[in-house]
């Protein structure tokens, strides 16, 4: 059973580009990107040549007579005699780079050749995208995949466009969701948030309607994680990013998030670590949200790198890394209030990022103004309140009323509340965040 992904029409979009520049799709491992590929390919190529690095390690040997496209082609079909290259319908896949990024220096030639598409993909590329960069600068376009968000999620559960167009209606005027509606979609998103977005555990929760093995199969992919950073990293930094990630659920559950590198091992400094939390980032196994310097426009560069909080990139991970009593509160009882508001924080910020927005909050020095997040309008900065429920909002009001923050005229509260609007805060239930872009492309303020 395939499912539905928003990558989906991105690749009928490229393929359609007459001046298309060879794509390399990256992101974390098993959020979909060979599956997602290769549907794609089958159904609009007559000839599909995949290549896979990690299973198929002869295929490093096709550049050893250089990178031109004739030469690569020429030795691809000496190792895999079935392969089928046909001018202007054929596609080449390049799948697992990341234990091959020599292969990107090709990018170059395939484009000035013309006559075959390529597709690159690979999972936790790291520092070795780096070096993918400098391969390809200029003859490549990058498309950046996450897990299921949760509209994906609704499309899987036979949500069709009309009923997410109008969850889109609700937030733009203001109409409050029936009570039938609200119990709906809190349910969906709650088994959304358990579930995760990685392909796997979704398909085994359709599939069966039920919970049943999702948790092993999120712990089971939290240990290839660990595997990964052990594959792919070296030295030092190998430890530095595993104490990282096993100490993200630790601190997130601490009043003060803000992740502390001094709490991850003795004597860790932040200098020692900068570069790991590059690599986690760029792995896509965890989203980094940035102190801002002041909340103002621009976005940008108005940020201290020294201070961030680290959330996980799939919410149905972050829980599958809870302790066992935690998961029993959760999940008999749906309280995602344990973890003091982690989980909620989490959410929203995995939603924020699958949007396309980078994570940014706010933390005065003295502690008396703190918020969630930050995105924008067109002329506009909006902080974004995240609350276990649908109570008062003391930094929210003191940013939109004060003469302090001229960018800041409303905000948004997402909790577990209806949509409402009252003293220029805007109320939005948790499983509309995945439309907060949307609806903020059209308003003018």
């Amino acid at each position: 059973m395939y499912i539905r992904r928003k990558i989906d029409s991105y690749l009928k979009e490229w393929k359609e580009n007459p001046d298309k520049l060879p794509l390399i799709i990256k992101g974390a491992r098993q959020i979909g990107k060979t599956e997602s590929i290769l549907h794609f390919a089958h159904a609009h190529y007559k000839s599909v040549v995949y290549i896979n690095f990690v299973t198929d390690v002869k295929f490093r040997k096709i550049v050893e007579d250089g990178y031109n496209a004739d030469v690569i082609v020429k030795n691809i079909s000496r190792l895999k005699d079935d392969a089928r290259f046909e001018e202007g319908k054929t596609l080449i896949v390049f799948d697992e780079i990341q234990d091959f990024p020599d292969i990107c220096t090709s990018l170059k030639f395939f484009k000035i050749d013309g006559r075959f598409d390529v597709i690159c993909s690979g999972s936790l590329l790291g520092i070795n995208y780096q070096k993918i960069e400098s391969n390809s600068v200029g003859y490549k376009v990058d498309y950046e995949m996450h897990s299921l968000d949760f509209e994906e999620f609704l499309w899987a559960k036979s949500v069709d466009e009309s009923q997410i167009e109008d969850m889109l209606r609700h937030i733009a005027k203001g109409v409050p969701f029936s009570s039938v509606e609200l119990s709906f979609f809190n349910d969906l998103f709650f088994d959304y948030c358990l579930v995760g977005g990685m392909p796997k555990m979704v398909s085994s929760y359709l599939q069966r309607n039920t919970f049943e093995n999702i948790l092993f199969l999120q712990r089971q992919l939290l240990n290839d994680y660990h595997e990964d950073v052990r594959k792919y990293v070296e030295g030092m930094d190998q430890t530095r990013i595993l104490n990282v990630f096993t100490h993200i659920p630790v601190q997130l559950a601490k009043e003060n998030k803000k992740f502390q590198i001094s709490k991850v091992a003795s004597g860790a400094r932040f200098k020692d670590y900068r570069g790991c939390i590059e690599w986690i980032q760029d792995s896509g196994i965890v989203n980094v949200c940035y102190c801002m310097l002041f909340p103002e426009l621009p976005l940008k560069g108005n940020y201290d790198d020294s201070k961030y909080k680290l959330y996980f990139g799939d919410t149905g991970l972050l829980i599958a890394s809870l302790d066992d009593e935690s998961q029993d509160d959760l999940r008999e009882n749906k309280n995602f209030g344990v973890y003091k508001g982690a989980l909620f924080e989490n959410i929203i910020a995995e939603a924020l990022r699958k949007q396309g927005y980078s994570l940014f909050y706010y933390k005065r020095e003295d502690s008396t103004l703190e918020e969630d997040f930050f995105v924008r309008t067109k002329r506009s900065l909006v902080p974004v309140e995240v609350k276990a429920n649908n109570g008062r909002s003391k930094s929210l009001a003191t940013l939109i009323n004060s003469d302090h923050y001229p960018d800041i005229s409303r905000g948004i509260k997402l909790c577990n509340a209806n949509v409402g609007y009252e003293n220029n805060i805007y109320t939005i239930p948790y499983f509309c965040a995945f439309l907060l872009k949307r609806w903020l492309r059209e308003v003018e303020w």
